[in-house]
């Protein structure tokens, strides 16, 4: 967002005044090259994808900094308007680049999606609408000369109102997620009736938004998710479920990993373990192992060929 922003108020700059400092011109190219790469880093995220890049991504983009920093210093703007035409076009072209190696993060879990083998959870539907809205930003730049400059900006404009407004319409459409509790904790054991109702909304939290596909979620998260303090989920766990919160966490990405091992037979271990919530296969395998008594591969087998 911000790398856009940037990018955005450089064109809005210059349509309205051509005549702007050119180290403003600068800032935003360089801005604008960073927008690709971002992307791309921010859906692997999203995706589970980040620790299964080939290249860290602190070095990837510690490399990118370097670059764009060693070619503002030695061809500034400034004293190299003509070679900075060029490299708007490198810009543009390198940031469709990015967007492609986004698009193909996504692919794996957009094709088992899109076959009804699985749900998105709401933060990779956030990272699709991310991913839509800046493909048709950089579509907008890169038609400019066929329409008009400033497209790119009105662009922008409206695809930012409209994940706003599509944000507002989720949360006001799920009444059941915004039940208000009481956060004051006690030292005494919760209610039964009350433990049951925050059993029920935590259950059907966990399974109408899919958290456990964060493979980050951590206590506090959850926690506030269910508006009630650290405390007393963690005491909701423990008393009443009788669980940790790691275990109740995997007991519901070894469900989902077991349905997609059954249902989804093409799907690789790896986009199973990232589609479950795990950012690696060791940690799967671990805690399928624990408990199944059995390794992801000989359960598929067994279930597919009894």
């Amino acid at each position: 967002m911000f790398v856009i922003s940037l990018r955005i108020s450089k064109s809005i700059g210059f349509y309205f005044d051509p005549d702007v400092g050119k180290q403003f011109l600068q800032l935003g190219l360089s801005a604008c090259f960073f927008i690709g790469p971002l992307l791309y880093f921010y859906i692997a995220s999203v995706f589970g994808r980040l620790a299964f890049l080939k290249i860290k991504w602190m070095w990837h983009f510690g490399f990118l900094i370097v670059l764009v920093i060693g070619i503002g210093i030695l061809f500034p703007y400034q004293s190299n308007p003509e070679l900075w035409g060029t490299f708007y076009r490198v810009i543009n072209w390198t940031w469709s680049l990015y967007i492609i190696g986004a698009a193909f993060l996504m692919y794996p879990k957009a094709r088992v999606w899109l076959g009804g083998q699985t749900r998105l959870s709401k933060t990779e539907k956030l990272g699709v609408n991310v991913f839509l809205g800046t493909m048709l930003i950089w579509l907008a730049y890169f038609t400019a000369s066929y329409t008009s400059y400033i497209v790119g900006a009105l662009s922008f404009s409206f695809i930012f109102y409209l994940s706003i407004l599509l944000w507002l319409l989720a949360r006001n459409n799920n009444p059941q997620h915004t039940v208000k509790i009481n956060p004051s904790y006690s030292a005494n054991k919760i209610d039964p009736k009350r433990a049951s109702n925050l059993i029920f909304h935590l259950s059907d939290l966990m399974e109408k938004d899919q958290l456990f596909k964060n493979a980050n979620l951590t206590l506090p998260q959850l926690a506030k998710k269910l508006q009630i303090s650290v405390p007393q989920l963690s005491q909701l766990l423990n008393d009443n479920m009788q669980k940790s919160f790691s275990m109740f966490i995997n007991e519901w990405r070894i469900n989902e990993s077991k349905r997609l091992l059954v249902e989804s037979p093409r799907m690789t271990m790896e986009l199973v373990a990232e589609a479950s919530g795990y950012n690696s296969l060791s940690t799967f395998y671990s805690a399928f192992k624990q408990f199944e008594d059995s390794t992801p591969a000989k359960y598929r087998q067994r279930q597919i060929n009894p």
